[in-house]
């Protein structure tokens, strides 16, 4: 079955939450991109920040994580990153190289770029959680989970919105709970046992990952 390339930065990192979208994708690896930012400068459709890779300077590296799809799930992924809509909110391009962490260039790979960069928003807790897991799953660098996991988010103000619930779920799924505990979710401990904040939760995590980079780990 033909598959192509994908270049995930952004809550696809996590495989169990682009397993939903596209069943048939297989993590390859690691892969970074040069002169390039990480920023919430995307506007989702409920106002909130999303992830888009923008140009920045010659020391700006984003890393990622390679997927192999089928083509048949294509569409579907570009459903899922609005790129199938009029105006799109993502584009697709299908002519990105990246270079694996082995230091082999990479041709041809699809990643989704905002269709239109906006000044910098917050994004909903839960979206940015799923990020940082993704990262922490993907085993991308300490520092850059660090910045991830202390970029400012907000609670979402709508409990039961889908997509937020299906974050939680796929959290949880993945072996995430206090992650999935930090962004309201119940407490997989007995009733009695209070989850930390989300906060707390969150400076842990980027504490850990500093300390790694900065040892070395």
């Amino acid at each position: 079955m033909p598959r192509f390339l994908y270049f995930a930065y952004g809550s696809n990192l996590l495989a169990e939450r682009l397993a939903v979208r596209c069943p048939g994708a297989k993590p390859v690896g690691l892969a970074y991109v040069s002169g390039w930012r990480l920023a919430f400068q995307s506007k989702s459709f409920d106002g909130s920040g999303k992830a888009t890779l923008i140009h920045g300077g010659g020391d700006d590296v984003v890393h990622g994580r390679l997927y192999e799809i089928p083509v048949g799930e294509r569409d579907t992924l570009d459903k899922a990153e609005g790129a199938d809509r009029d105006p799109p909110v993502y584009r697709r391009h299908d002519d990105f190289t990246v270079t694996t962490v082995d230091g082999v260039v990479v041709a041809d790979v699809s990643v989704y770029l905002a269709r239109e960069e906006t000044p910098p928003l917050a994004p909903w807790d839960w979206y940015r959680a799923l990020i940082v897991a993704g990262g922490m799953q993907a085993e991308l660098p300490a520092a850059e989970v660090a910045a991830l996991a202390v970029t400012p988010a907000l609670p979402d103000p709508l409990p039961n919105r889908r997509a937020r619930r299906e974050a939680l779920a796929i959290l949880e799924a993945a072996g995430f709970l206090g992650l999935a505990e930090a962004c309201g979710a119940a407490p997989a401990t007995a009733a009695n046992d209070t989850p930390k904040p989300a906060v707390a939760v969150l400076d842990t995590i980027a504490e850990q990952a500093v300390a790694e980079a900065v040892s070395g780990g």
